[in-house]
Protein backbone atom coordinates (compact mmCIF):
# COMPACT_ATOMS: atom_id res chain seq x y z
CA UNK A 1 0.00 0.00 0.00
CA UNK A 2 3.02 2.43 0.58
CA UNK A 3 4.55 1.55 -2.78
CA UNK A 4 1.63 2.54 -4.36
CA UNK A 5 1.04 6.22 -2.51
CA UNK A 6 4.44 6.57 -2.93
CA UNK A 7 4.34 6.23 -6.90
CA UNK A 8 1.57 8.32 -7.24
CA UNK A 9 3.04 11.07 -5.24
CA UNK A 10 5.95 10.96 -7.42
CA UNK A 11 3.53 11.34 -11.08
CA UNK A 12 2.02 13.82 -9.23
CA UNK A 13 5.29 15.94 -8.39
CA UNK A 14 6.64 15.49 -12.25
CA UNK A 15 3.42 16.51 -13.57
CA UNK A 16 3.59 19.29 -11.86
CA UNK A 17 7.09 20.41 -12.81
CA UNK A 18 6.20 19.78 -16.74
CA UNK A 19 3.42 22.35 -16.30
CA UNK A 20 6.00 25.26 -14.38
CA UNK A 21 8.48 24.30 -17.46
CA UNK A 22 5.84 25.16 -20.19
CA UNK A 23 4.91 28.07 -18.02
CA UNK A 24 8.05 29.56 -18.33
CA UNK A 25 8.87 29.18 -21.19
CA UNK A 26 5.79 30.31 -23.13
CA UNK A 27 6.83 33.70 -20.61
CA UNK A 28 10.60 33.84 -22.03
CA UNK A 29 9.13 33.38 -25.65
CA UNK A 30 6.59 36.14 -25.67
CA UNK A 31 8.08 38.81 -22.87
CA UNK A 32 7.50 42.53 -23.40
CA UNK A 33 9.39 44.86 -25.43
CA UNK A 34 12.24 47.05 -23.40
CA UNK A 35 11.14 50.52 -22.77
CA UNK A 36 12.28 53.67 -25.07
CA UNK A 37 15.05 55.41 -23.57
CA UNK A 38 15.04 58.79 -22.50
CA UNK A 39 16.31 60.25 -25.83
CA UNK A 40 12.55 59.31 -27.41
CA UNK A 41 11.50 61.91 -29.29
CA UNK A 42 7.74 60.81 -28.32
CA UNK A 43 7.86 62.08 -24.94
CA UNK A 44 7.95 66.30 -25.72
CA UNK A 45 7.71 69.21 -23.25
CA UNK A 46 5.84 72.06 -23.27
CA UNK A 47 7.27 75.34 -22.18
CA UNK A 48 4.99 78.49 -22.72
CA UNK A 49 7.40 81.63 -22.06
CA UNK A 50 9.33 82.01 -19.22
CA UNK A 51 7.44 79.00 -17.18
CA UNK A 52 8.67 75.98 -16.41
CA UNK A 53 6.40 72.76 -16.78
CA UNK A 54 7.25 68.99 -16.53
CA UNK A 55 4.97 66.12 -17.33
CA UNK A 56 5.78 62.18 -16.51
CA UNK A 57 8.97 61.12 -18.25
CA UNK A 58 10.68 57.81 -18.97
CA UNK A 59 13.95 56.88 -17.16
CA UNK A 60 17.14 57.22 -19.89
CA UNK A 61 17.60 54.24 -21.26
CA UNK A 62 14.32 52.64 -18.87
CA UNK A 63 10.94 52.70 -18.07
CA UNK A 64 8.81 55.75 -17.11
CA UNK A 65 8.90 57.21 -13.22
CA UNK A 66 6.63 58.77 -11.32
CA UNK A 67 5.20 62.86 -12.20
CA UNK A 68 7.36 65.62 -10.21
CA UNK A 69 5.52 68.33 -8.77
CA UNK A 70 4.81 71.02 -11.61
CA UNK A 71 6.31 74.30 -11.90
CA UNK A 72 4.27 76.39 -13.98
CA UNK A 73 4.29 80.20 -14.53
CA UNK A 74 0.39 81.16 -12.70
CA UNK A 75 -1.84 84.36 -13.56
CA UNK A 76 -4.65 85.16 -10.37
CA UNK A 77 -6.88 87.85 -10.68
CA UNK A 78 -6.91 90.22 -7.49
CA UNK A 79 -9.99 88.95 -6.39
CA UNK A 80 -8.64 84.96 -6.02
CA UNK A 81 -5.04 86.94 -4.83
CA UNK A 82 -6.98 88.58 -2.08
CA UNK A 83 -8.55 85.22 -1.00
CA UNK A 84 -6.26 83.17 -0.72
CA UNK A 85 -3.85 86.07 0.87
CA UNK A 86 -1.11 86.69 -1.19
CA UNK A 87 1.23 89.34 0.39
CA UNK A 88 4.44 90.28 -1.57
CA UNK A 89 7.77 91.26 -0.07
CA UNK A 90 10.99 92.91 -1.86
CA UNK A 91 14.12 90.97 -2.36
CA UNK A 92 16.96 93.11 -0.62
CA UNK A 93 20.41 93.21 -0.79
CA UNK A 94 22.18 94.64 2.41
CA UNK A 95 24.59 93.41 5.33
CA UNK A 96 23.75 90.62 7.91
CA UNK A 97 25.37 89.20 10.81
CA UNK A 98 24.80 85.43 11.86
CA UNK A 99 24.92 84.17 15.57
CA UNK A 100 26.72 81.41 16.54
CA UNK A 101 25.36 80.31 19.93
CA UNK A 102 27.68 77.93 21.70
CA UNK A 103 28.53 76.98 25.09
CA UNK A 104 31.69 78.56 27.32
CA UNK A 105 33.29 78.60 30.89
CA UNK A 106 34.96 81.70 32.14
CA UNK A 107 39.12 81.28 33.03
CA UNK A 108 41.25 83.88 34.38
CA UNK A 109 42.98 86.38 32.39
CA UNK A 110 46.39 84.09 32.20
CA UNK A 111 47.93 87.74 31.11
CA UNK A 112 46.96 89.47 34.37
CA UNK A 113 48.62 86.63 36.56
CA UNK A 114 51.43 88.37 38.96
CA UNK A 115 53.58 85.48 41.07
CA UNK A 116 55.34 86.53 44.71
CA UNK A 117 59.18 85.79 45.36
CA UNK A 118 62.03 86.94 46.92
CA UNK A 119 65.28 87.19 45.71
CA UNK A 120 67.31 85.94 48.83
CA UNK A 121 67.35 83.53 51.05
CA UNK A 122 65.35 84.22 54.80
CA UNK A 123 63.22 83.93 57.23
CA UNK A 124 59.80 85.04 56.94
CA UNK A 125 58.13 86.78 60.36
CA UNK A 126 55.04 88.37 60.15
CA UNK A 127 51.91 87.53 57.19
CA UNK A 128 49.50 90.64 56.66
CA UNK A 129 48.12 88.88 53.72
CA UNK A 130 47.09 85.40 55.34
CA UNK A 131 43.99 84.14 52.61
CA UNK A 132 43.48 83.16 49.90
CA UNK A 133 40.92 84.76 47.82
CA UNK A 134 41.92 87.85 50.16
CA UNK A 135 41.85 91.27 47.77
CA UNK A 136 45.16 93.08 47.77
CA UNK A 137 45.65 96.33 46.30
CA UNK A 138 49.28 96.99 44.95
CA UNK A 139 51.95 98.11 46.62
CA UNK A 140 50.19 96.53 49.79
CA UNK A 141 51.99 94.81 52.08
CA UNK A 142 51.96 91.03 52.27
CA UNK A 143 54.64 90.02 54.72
CA UNK A 144 58.07 90.76 56.60
CA UNK A 145 60.81 88.88 56.05
CA UNK A 146 64.72 88.77 57.54
CA UNK A 147 67.44 87.68 55.95
CA UNK A 148 71.04 87.85 56.85
CA UNK A 149 72.41 88.22 53.25
CA UNK A 150 70.12 91.21 52.78
CA UNK A 151 71.58 92.41 56.39
CA UNK A 152 75.21 92.58 55.43
CA UNK A 153 74.10 94.72 51.86
CA UNK A 154 72.46 96.63 54.12
CA UNK A 155 76.03 96.94 56.44
CA UNK A 156 78.04 97.35 53.38
CA UNK A 157 76.13 100.44 52.12
CA UNK A 158 75.96 102.20 55.41
CA UNK A 159 79.72 101.60 55.63
CA UNK A 160 80.69 103.12 51.96
CA UNK A 161 78.57 105.66 52.62
CA UNK A 162 80.12 107.00 55.72
CA UNK A 163 83.41 106.48 54.50
CA UNK A 164 82.02 108.62 51.52
CA UNK A 165 80.75 111.64 54.13
CA UNK A 166 85.13 111.00 55.58
CA UNK A 167 86.63 111.51 52.65
CA UNK A 168 83.59 114.18 50.69
CA UNK A 169 86.35 117.06 51.28
CA UNK A 170 89.03 115.48 49.55
CA UNK A 171 86.72 114.09 45.99
CA UNK A 172 90.33 113.83 43.88
CA UNK A 173 92.03 111.11 46.53
CA UNK A 174 91.72 107.60 46.04
CA UNK A 175 90.11 106.69 49.50
CA UNK A 176 87.45 108.71 48.56
CA UNK A 177 86.87 107.28 45.00
CA UNK A 178 87.02 103.78 46.24
CA UNK A 179 84.14 104.37 48.88
CA UNK A 180 81.92 105.90 46.16
CA UNK A 181 82.29 103.04 44.31
CA UNK A 182 81.56 100.65 47.07
CA UNK A 183 78.68 102.42 47.98
CA UNK A 184 77.64 102.30 44.76
CA UNK A 185 78.32 98.34 44.58
CA UNK A 186 76.21 98.35 47.74
CA UNK A 187 73.10 100.14 46.60
CA UNK A 188 73.13 98.20 42.89
CA UNK A 189 72.90 95.02 45.31
CA UNK A 190 70.26 95.98 47.69
CA UNK A 191 68.06 96.97 44.03
CA UNK A 192 68.99 93.25 42.54
CA UNK A 193 67.68 91.81 45.69
CA UNK A 194 64.27 93.85 44.83
CA UNK A 195 64.47 95.29 47.96
CA UNK A 196 61.44 97.82 47.99
CA UNK A 197 61.93 101.27 46.92
CA UNK A 198 60.71 102.46 50.58
CA UNK A 199 62.99 100.05 52.21
CA UNK A 200 66.58 101.90 51.01
CA UNK A 201 64.94 105.53 51.59
CA UNK A 202 64.52 104.60 55.37
CA UNK A 203 67.62 102.76 55.47
CA UNK A 204 69.58 106.31 53.96
CA UNK A 205 67.40 108.72 56.23
CA UNK A 206 67.59 106.61 59.68
CA UNK A 207 71.19 105.29 59.13
CA UNK A 208 70.34 102.11 60.37
CA UNK A 209 69.97 98.51 59.16
CA UNK A 210 66.77 97.09 59.05
CA UNK A 211 66.13 93.59 59.85
CA UNK A 212 62.99 93.14 58.86
CA UNK A 213 62.21 94.01 55.28
CA UNK A 214 58.31 94.42 53.90
CA UNK A 215 57.48 92.68 50.89
CA UNK A 216 54.47 94.37 48.77
CA UNK A 217 52.25 93.10 46.06
CA UNK A 218 53.40 93.13 42.58
CA UNK A 219 49.56 94.30 41.30
CA UNK A 220 45.77 94.65 42.83
CA UNK A 221 44.04 91.17 42.45
CA UNK A 222 42.72 88.16 44.46
CA UNK A 223 45.30 85.85 46.07
CA UNK A 224 44.19 82.63 44.81
CA UNK A 225 47.47 80.64 46.19
CA UNK A 226 49.48 81.13 48.72
CA UNK A 227 52.49 79.13 50.80
CA UNK A 228 53.92 82.06 52.77
CA UNK A 229 53.42 81.20 56.32
CA UNK A 230 55.11 82.88 59.44
CA UNK A 231 58.37 81.15 60.32
CA UNK A 232 58.96 79.51 57.02
CA UNK A 233 62.22 79.68 55.70
CA UNK A 234 61.93 80.62 51.59
CA UNK A 235 64.39 79.67 48.93
CA UNK A 236 64.33 82.34 46.14
CA UNK A 237 62.82 79.87 43.92
CA UNK A 238 59.90 79.51 45.98
CA UNK A 239 56.69 80.92 45.30
CA UNK A 240 55.18 82.47 47.81
CA UNK A 241 51.66 84.17 46.26
CA UNK A 242 50.02 83.75 42.78
CA UNK A 243 47.45 87.11 42.39
CA UNK A 244 44.67 87.24 39.83
CA UNK A 245 43.63 90.42 37.97
CA UNK A 246 40.12 89.57 37.85
CA UNK A 247 38.76 92.50 36.47
CA UNK A 248 39.20 91.30 32.85
CA UNK A 249 38.72 87.38 32.11
CA UNK A 250 38.79 85.15 29.55
CA UNK A 251 35.76 82.92 28.19
CA UNK A 252 36.41 79.93 26.12
CA UNK A 253 33.71 78.79 23.68
CA UNK A 254 33.55 74.94 22.18
CA UNK A 255 32.45 76.10 18.68
CA UNK A 256 32.26 73.16 16.00
CA UNK A 257 34.32 72.73 14.23
CA UNK A 258 32.61 73.10 11.21
CA UNK A 259 32.04 76.88 11.86
CA UNK A 260 35.63 77.76 13.00
CA UNK A 261 36.02 79.12 9.71
CA UNK A 262 33.36 81.63 10.04
CA UNK A 263 34.95 83.21 12.94
CA UNK A 264 38.11 85.67 13.01
CA UNK A 265 39.50 87.80 16.21
CA UNK A 266 37.66 91.05 16.67
CA UNK A 267 34.20 89.50 16.15
CA UNK A 268 31.89 90.69 18.92
CA UNK A 269 30.28 87.95 21.23
CA UNK A 270 27.81 88.49 24.19
CA UNK A 271 27.60 85.82 27.09
CA UNK A 272 24.84 85.44 29.63
CA UNK A 273 24.99 83.41 32.79
CA UNK A 274 22.00 82.05 34.41
CA UNK A 275 22.65 83.56 37.30
CA UNK A 276 22.17 87.39 35.96
CA UNK A 277 18.92 86.57 34.19
CA UNK A 278 18.25 89.77 31.53
CA UNK A 279 21.70 90.71 31.85
CA UNK A 280 24.29 90.51 28.73
CA UNK A 281 28.02 91.09 29.34
CA UNK A 282 29.88 91.82 25.74
CA UNK A 283 33.09 91.22 24.40
CA UNK A 284 34.87 90.31 21.75
CA UNK A 285 37.07 87.13 19.75
CA UNK A 286 40.95 87.68 21.30
CA UNK A 287 42.10 84.07 19.59
CA UNK A 288 40.80 81.11 18.23
CA UNK A 289 43.08 78.25 19.40
CA UNK A 290 45.23 75.98 16.65
CA UNK A 291 43.29 72.84 18.50
CA UNK A 292 40.17 70.37 17.72
CA UNK A 293 39.11 67.93 20.44
CA UNK A 294 38.92 64.77 18.23
CA UNK A 295 35.90 63.34 20.59
CA UNK A 296 33.60 66.54 20.56
CA UNK A 297 35.03 67.91 16.87
CA UNK A 298 35.08 71.28 18.71
CA UNK A 299 37.86 74.33 19.05
CA UNK A 300 38.22 76.39 22.16
CA UNK A 301 37.81 79.87 20.85
CA UNK A 302 39.06 82.58 23.53
CA UNK A 303 37.15 85.16 24.13
CA UNK A 304 37.66 88.55 26.31
CA UNK A 305 35.36 90.08 28.40
CA UNK A 306 35.65 93.37 31.13
CA UNK A 307 34.63 92.02 34.57
CA UNK A 308 34.74 95.23 36.71
CA UNK A 309 32.59 93.96 39.67
CA UNK A 310 33.74 90.48 38.94
CA UNK A 311 30.50 89.01 38.16
CA UNK A 312 31.53 86.60 35.56
CA UNK A 313 33.95 84.32 38.19
CA UNK A 314 36.20 81.63 37.23
CA UNK A 315 34.53 78.48 36.56
CA UNK A 316 30.96 79.70 35.70
CA UNK A 317 29.20 77.78 32.82
CA UNK A 318 28.06 80.51 30.26
CA UNK A 319 26.24 80.46 27.06
CA UNK A 320 27.77 82.62 24.23
CA UNK A 321 26.72 84.17 21.17
CA UNK A 322 29.13 85.22 18.63
CA UNK A 323 28.34 87.62 15.87
CA UNK A 324 29.80 86.69 12.70
CA UNK A 325 29.80 89.17 9.83
CA UNK A 326 28.21 88.05 6.48
CA UNK A 327 28.50 90.88 4.58
CA UNK A 328 26.30 92.15 1.76
CA UNK A 329 24.08 89.20 1.03
CA UNK A 330 20.34 89.09 -0.78
CA UNK A 331 17.60 88.61 1.90
CA UNK A 332 14.08 87.26 1.51
CA UNK A 333 11.52 86.23 4.38
CA UNK A 334 11.79 82.88 5.09
CA UNK A 335 7.98 82.85 4.34
CA UNK A 336 8.78 83.23 0.27
CA UNK A 337 10.14 80.04 -0.06
CA UNK A 338 8.33 77.00 -1.16
CA UNK A 339 9.97 73.67 -0.39
CA UNK A 340 9.39 71.12 -3.16
CA UNK A 341 11.30 68.37 -2.83
CA UNK A 342 15.01 68.41 -3.08
CA UNK A 343 14.39 72.24 -4.95
CA UNK A 344 13.61 75.68 -2.85
CA UNK A 345 10.62 77.59 -5.18
CA UNK A 346 10.10 81.39 -5.06
CA UNK A 347 7.18 82.83 -6.91
CA UNK A 348 8.28 85.82 -8.67
CA UNK A 349 5.56 88.76 -9.18
CA UNK A 350 5.52 90.11 -13.00
CA UNK A 351 2.28 92.34 -11.84
CA UNK A 352 -0.85 91.82 -13.01
CA UNK A 353 -1.23 88.54 -10.86
CA UNK A 354 1.14 87.06 -13.21
CA UNK A 355 3.38 84.89 -10.31
CA UNK A 356 6.55 83.29 -11.41
CA UNK A 357 7.61 79.77 -10.28
CA UNK A 358 11.79 80.66 -9.57
CA UNK A 359 13.97 77.75 -8.71
CA UNK A 360 16.66 79.38 -5.77
CA UNK A 361 19.61 78.23 -4.07
CA UNK A 362 19.31 79.00 -0.75
CA UNK A 363 21.99 80.20 2.30
CA UNK A 364 22.02 80.23 5.77
CA UNK A 365 18.97 80.67 7.95
CA UNK A 366 19.00 84.43 9.54
CA UNK A 367 16.01 83.90 12.29
CA UNK A 368 12.74 85.14 9.94
CA UNK A 369 14.91 85.76 6.72
CA UNK A 370 16.84 83.69 4.62
CA UNK A 371 19.86 84.06 2.12
CA UNK A 372 19.60 83.55 -1.58
CA UNK A 373 22.56 82.99 -3.33
CA UNK A 374 21.01 82.48 -6.90
CA UNK A 375 18.16 82.64 -8.66
CA UNK A 376 16.65 85.92 -7.52
CA UNK A 377 18.23 89.25 -7.97
CA UNK A 378 17.98 92.90 -5.37
CA UNK A 379 14.40 94.18 -6.29
CA UNK A 380 12.74 91.44 -7.57
CA UNK A 381 9.07 90.90 -5.59
CA UNK A 382 8.14 87.77 -4.61
CA UNK A 383 5.14 86.06 -2.88
CA UNK A 384 5.87 86.09 1.21
CA UNK A 385 2.93 84.33 2.26
CA UNK A 386 0.32 81.99 0.68
CA UNK A 387 2.99 80.11 -1.69
CA UNK A 388 1.30 76.32 -1.15
CA UNK A 389 -1.92 78.31 -2.05
CA UNK A 390 -0.05 79.62 -5.36
CA UNK A 391 1.46 76.20 -6.31
CA UNK A 392 -2.10 74.51 -5.87
CA UNK A 393 -3.32 77.25 -8.83
CA UNK A 394 -0.83 76.79 -10.34
CA UNK A 395 -0.63 72.93 -10.98
CA UNK A 396 -4.65 73.20 -11.62
CA UNK A 397 -4.18 75.91 -13.99
CA UNK A 398 -1.76 73.89 -15.86
CA UNK A 399 -3.69 70.55 -15.38
CA UNK A 400 -7.15 72.12 -16.70
CA UNK A 401 -4.79 74.06 -19.58
CA UNK A 402 -6.56 77.48 -18.26
CA UNK A 403 -2.89 79.35 -18.30
CA UNK A 404 -2.85 82.97 -19.96
CA UNK A 405 0.62 84.02 -21.89
CA UNK A 406 2.44 86.54 -20.07
CA UNK A 407 2.18 90.41 -21.25
CA UNK A 408 4.72 90.93 -23.71
CA UNK A 409 6.31 93.34 -20.11
CA UNK A 410 6.26 90.51 -17.90
CA UNK A 411 7.71 87.64 -20.47
CA UNK A 412 10.66 90.19 -21.95
CA UNK A 413 11.79 90.62 -25.54
CA UNK A 414 9.46 88.04 -28.07
CA UNK A 415 12.71 86.42 -29.71
CA UNK A 416 13.20 85.09 -26.22
CA UNK A 417 10.14 82.96 -26.04
CA UNK A 418 9.33 79.61 -27.18
CA UNK A 419 6.13 78.77 -27.06
CA UNK A 420 6.43 75.10 -27.57
CA UNK A 421 9.54 72.85 -27.05
CA UNK A 422 10.77 69.15 -27.26
CA UNK A 423 13.93 68.10 -25.11
CA UNK A 424 15.12 64.71 -25.80
CA UNK A 425 18.13 63.30 -23.29
CA UNK A 426 20.58 60.42 -24.32
CA UNK A 427 23.87 60.19 -22.79
CA UNK A 428 27.44 57.74 -23.89
CA UNK A 429 27.73 55.51 -22.84
CA UNK A 430 24.23 54.08 -22.30
CA UNK A 431 23.22 53.73 -19.53
CA UNK A 432 25.67 56.15 -17.73
CA UNK A 433 28.05 54.82 -15.56
CA UNK A 434 29.97 56.08 -12.03
CA UNK A 435 32.90 58.54 -14.05
CA UNK A 436 33.03 60.05 -17.08
CA UNK A 437 30.08 60.59 -18.91
CA UNK A 438 28.91 62.54 -22.49
CA UNK A 439 25.13 64.02 -22.02
CA UNK A 440 23.57 64.83 -25.60
CA UNK A 441 20.08 66.68 -25.56
CA UNK A 442 18.19 67.26 -28.97
CA UNK A 443 16.11 70.33 -28.84
CA UNK A 444 13.39 71.29 -31.47
CA UNK A 445 9.76 72.93 -31.54
CA UNK A 446 6.42 71.50 -31.33
CA UNK A 447 6.54 71.57 -35.21
CA UNK A 448 9.78 69.71 -35.65
CA UNK A 449 12.09 72.48 -36.41
CA UNK A 450 15.40 72.24 -34.20
CA UNK A 451 16.00 75.09 -31.81
CA UNK A 452 19.46 76.67 -32.20
CA UNK A 453 21.37 79.57 -29.56
CA UNK A 454 20.48 78.52 -26.06
CA UNK A 455 21.90 77.85 -22.88
CA UNK A 456 21.40 74.40 -22.12
CA UNK A 457 22.62 73.10 -18.91
CA UNK A 458 21.92 69.46 -16.81
CA UNK A 459 22.28 68.87 -13.95
CA UNK A 460 22.27 65.46 -11.50
CA UNK A 461 21.06 64.99 -8.27
CA UNK A 462 20.99 62.32 -5.69
CA UNK A 463 19.44 63.79 -2.55
CA UNK A 464 20.80 62.58 1.10
CA UNK A 465 19.81 59.91 2.97
CA UNK A 466 20.68 60.05 6.86
CA UNK A 467 19.23 57.13 7.71
CA UNK A 468 21.58 55.69 5.51
CA UNK A 469 25.05 57.72 6.59
CA UNK A 470 24.72 59.09 2.78
CA UNK A 471 25.33 62.73 2.09
CA UNK A 472 24.01 64.18 -0.87
CA UNK A 473 24.78 63.86 -4.07
CA UNK A 474 25.70 66.77 -7.25
CA UNK A 475 26.70 66.81 -10.82
CA UNK A 476 26.27 69.48 -13.80
CA UNK A 477 27.29 69.64 -17.15
CA UNK A 478 26.76 72.79 -19.67
CA UNK A 479 26.13 71.82 -23.32
CA UNK A 480 28.04 73.13 -25.98
CA UNK A 481 25.99 74.38 -29.04
CA UNK A 482 26.60 72.25 -32.05
CA UNK A 483 24.35 73.00 -34.40
CA UNK A 484 21.07 71.91 -36.01
CA UNK A 485 19.39 71.71 -32.69
CA UNK A 486 22.06 69.54 -30.84
CA UNK A 487 23.72 69.95 -27.76
CA UNK A 488 26.16 67.71 -25.98
CA UNK A 489 28.44 68.02 -22.87
CA UNK A 490 30.52 65.88 -20.29
CA UNK A 491 29.83 65.60 -16.54
CA UNK A 492 31.38 63.34 -14.20
CA UNK A 493 29.23 61.04 -12.26
CA UNK A 494 30.96 60.44 -8.51
CA UNK A 495 28.84 57.18 -8.21
CA UNK A 496 26.33 54.92 -9.55
CA UNK A 497 21.95 55.01 -8.42
CA UNK A 498 19.04 56.49 -9.24
CA UNK A 499 20.07 60.61 -10.15
CA UNK A 500 16.99 62.96 -10.87
CA UNK A 501 18.16 64.73 -14.52
CA UNK A 502 17.38 68.26 -15.02
CA UNK A 503 17.87 70.04 -18.27
CA UNK A 504 17.38 73.37 -18.30
CA UNK A 505 17.14 75.65 -21.67
CA UNK A 506 17.63 79.53 -21.11
CA UNK A 507 17.86 81.86 -23.53
CA UNK A 508 19.13 85.82 -23.02
CA UNK A 509 19.10 84.87 -19.10
CA UNK A 510 15.79 83.40 -18.97
CA UNK A 511 14.57 79.69 -18.48
CA UNK A 512 12.66 79.15 -21.52
CA UNK A 513 11.59 75.42 -21.23
CA UNK A 514 13.21 72.44 -18.15
CA UNK A 515 12.56 69.03 -18.51
CA UNK A 516 13.22 66.37 -15.33
CA UNK A 517 13.60 62.88 -15.31
CA UNK A 518 15.21 59.92 -13.57
CA UNK A 519 18.52 58.18 -15.18
CA UNK A 520 20.13 54.91 -13.39
CA UNK A 521 23.81 55.03 -13.69
CA UNK A 522 25.85 51.66 -12.98
CA UNK A 523 29.03 51.87 -11.11
CA UNK A 524 28.03 51.27 -7.89
CA UNK A 525 27.98 53.67 -4.73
Amino acid sequence: MKTRMYQISLAAAVAASLVLAAVLAFTLLHRAPAAPAASSSQDPVVARGPDVGSNPMPQAGGAATGVEAALATVQLSPQRLQEIGVTTATVQRKDVNDTLTVPGNVNMDEERLSYVQVRFPGWIQQVFANATYQYVRKGERLFTIYSPDLVSSQQEYLLARQNQDTFAPNAQDMAAQESGWMMRAAQERLRQFDVPQQAIADLEHSGKVQHDIAITSPASGYIIDRTALPNAYVQPDTKLYTIADLSTVWVYANVFQNDVGRLKPGDSAQVTVDAYPGRKFNGCIDQILPEVDPTTRTARVRLVFRNPRVELKPGMYVNVAISVPLGQQLVIPASAVLQSGSQAIAFLDHGNGVLEPRVIELGLQLDDSVMVLGGLKAGDRVVSSANFLVDSEAQLQTAMGAFSPLPQSAAGSSNAVVTQMQIDLSTQPSPPRKGANTVQVKLAAIDGKPVTGAQVGVTFTIPAMPAMGMAAQHAAATLTDKGNGDYEGSVQLPSGGTWTTTVTVQRGGKAIATRQLSVDATGGM
